[in-house]
Order: structure tokens, then sequence, then C-alpha cells
């Protein structure tokens, strides 16, 4: 389970400040859920394959509702890669080190202890505010988060401020934010999608989202356990069914966390590969970022840009390393102004991948 730093909010820029953790969460999720989605190969695995698209295209929505918030309140989107391995944005403990992992029982197990709630199966009571430099899980946070949105005065909030909406991206899934109302609704989604429906007076908590859908944490349980959860008439509510059918051995030989990997010793074609990959992910971090900052047709690119890393983690994933067996899928590292095509540096200097600022 992460733990989130939360300080409790004296102005604007420290809510600001909150919303772009928020966001920083949110992006760092999706290369290793998206590592381990693209190392099933293909036709293998249909239900985990399933189960991990639904959350990689919700995280993207979380991500973008994020940003939207942060435009909504008058805010600068920034779009922070992380390194690979490491903790995920505002960790203060734990001992929870995000891997990039192709799919197997460890990855599954690990995005569990990312969207883990306090209390699985019953989701976090809802908590007073708290003071400065308190941990706090991502729910909790959220819920921290949303509290210091709503004491913001109404003039606090721009309407129409550079936003995302489904007429851009995932189609009726997507919402503008324009006030607080708006932004409850976001996080209440977010929150939802990820551990599940919180404790009301009414109810005692659900594995399910408000959408009537297995939270992220339960569809990687299922995937851990390779067995469904079904409804079940006793007192919580659920139990474990029949087996997914996962196959662990129907994925690419691919290397754990490829930015550790010295590239300089395979085969031409393996670093071609990993270049490729650098570059297209590159470019979705800069797209991504002109968007949420108003650019026309930023959206258009991003989605050119995923389709460019998704055609290139595909080749790199069917170009052996220097052993021939193994392959590296893509390290999700930002290098502005590296071409495609070009080898990476044998030595990452991390403190140069801050993202597009």
């Amino acid at each position: 389970m992460i733990r989130v730093l939360w300080h409790a909010p004296q102005g604007i820029e420290d809510v600001r400040a909150a919303v772009q953790t928020a966001i920083d969460l949110e992006f760092s999720t999706l290369p290793p859920y998206l590592y381990a989605k693209m190392s099933i190969l293909p036709e293998a695995n249909p239900a985990a394959m399933s189960r991990l698209s639904g959350i990689v295209g919700q995280e993207m929505i979380h991500m973008c509702l994020a940003c939207n918030i942060m435009n909504a309140i008058g805010g600068t989107v920034r779009i922070n890669p992380p390194a690979y391995p490491g903790p995920l944005p505002g960790d203060i403990g734990g001992g929870l080190i995000v891997h990039l992992l192709p799919f197997s029982p460890a990855a599954m197990t690990q995005g569990m202890a990312i969207e883990e709630p306090v209390s699985p199966i019953d989701p976090p009571e809802l908590m007073a505010a708290r003071g400065v430099d308190a941990p706090v899980t991502i729910g909790q946070f959220y819920h921290l988060l949303d509290q210091a949105l709503a004491e913001l005065p109404a003039d606090a909030w721009i309407r129409d401020n550079h936003q995302i909406d489904d007429s851009q991206f995932f189609p009726g899934q997507l919402f503008a934010v324009n006030d607080y109302a708006d932004a409850h609704k976001a996080i209440d989604q977010i929150v939802s999608e990820g551990e599940g429906t919180p404790v009301t007076p009414d109810g005692q908590g659900s594995p399910l989202t408000f959408q009537n859908e297995l939270a992220h944490y339960y569809r990687f349980w299922e995937m851990q356990r390779n067995q469904v959860l079904v409804k079940d008439p006793n007192p919580v509510g659920y139990a474990w069914g029949g087996p997914l059918g996962i196959d662990w051995s129907r994925v690419y030989p691919a290397i754990p966390d490829p930015e550790l990997h010295d590239f300089s010793n395979d085969p031409p074609a393996a670093r071609e590969a990993q270049a490729a990959c650098d570059a297209a992910y590159t470019a979705l971090v800069d797209a991504l970022t002109a968007t949420f900052r108003g650019a026309t047709g930023g959206m258009g690119q991003a989605v050119r840009a995923m389709f460019d890393l998704r055609m290139a983690a595909i080749h790199a994933l069917n170009t052996p390393l220097a052993d021939g067996v193994s392959v590296a899928g893509p390290a999700f590292l930002y290098r502005p102004g590296k071409a495609a095509g070009q080898a990476p540096d044998q030595t990452i200097d991390r403190n140069a991948q801050g993202g597009a600022a």
C-alpha cells in the first residue's frame, strides 16, 4: 500500500500542488500497467487482456480529469514522467518500489499494492481533515483534496479553461470540470474505479464502482488469484468463483525494468527498437503537456503518439536481445531531442528526466 504525503493547504497554490500530485500519481500508474499488458502474447489470455485494457483506459481518464481540475482552478499542468524502478510520486514510505514487470503474478500483486484501500473489501471510512505532513492512502488523499477544493471560493473556478471532454477522447466517459460539483464528481469516479464504492451511512462499501463494475484493486486480485470474483448472497456480498483461465507462460520473454538494462551489448536492432519506444513516449509526454495547456490539435497528436508507442513496443517485444531469447519492452524513458532510430545512451541520467515543464 502506498501512502501519500498530505500537506494541509494554506492557499490556492497549495491546492494546485495537491492536484499536481494527483496528476503525477495517475500518470505514473500507466507505464507499469502498460508493460504488463503489452507483454501478453497476441490472442493469449483474453480475460486478463480485457481487464488490463479497462484499467489502463480508466487510468488515462483519471489523469485527464485531474488535469481538467488543475486548469479549472487556474493552475498549469505538468506531465512529470517518473523513473522505474522507483517510488510513485507522493510516496513517503511503506517500501513500495514500482517496477516494470511483464505479465505475471508479481505484476498483478504490484498492481494490488498500488490500488489497495485501507481495508480491502471494506473501503476506508471518511476522515476528518488532517494536519501538515500526514501520511494517507491514495483514496484518503483524494478525499482530503476534495475537501480542499470544496473550500475554494466560487471565483477560484474558471469555466472552459483548456478542458478536455468526450468529444476529443474517450466518448461518453470524459467530461469537463468547470466548478466544484464537477471536480467532486471526478474525484468520486477516480476513487471508486480504483478502490471500490466507499462506505456510506447506508452501506459498508463494495468492491464495485459506482458504475457497478469491479474496481481496479479487485481486477488485479482476480488476475493474481486466477479466479473470478462473483456476487454471492453472503454477508460480504461476493465470493471467489471459477478459474479466470490465465496461462502465465503465454507472454513475451520480456526483461523486467528495461531502464536498468545496458543495451550497448545488444544487437543494433534491439537498440533501435528501444530508441523508437523512447521517441514515441517522449512525443506522447510532449503532446499531452501541450494538450492540457490549450494547444490546438494536441489530443490528436497524443493519440497518434500512443499508437506509435504501441507499434514500437510490439516491434521491441519481437526483437531478441544479445542472448537470443530475451526481449525488452519499452522503458518509458522521456528523452527530449532523441530521434527515432537512435540508440539510447549507455548511462541514464535520471536527473534529466523531469518531464516537460
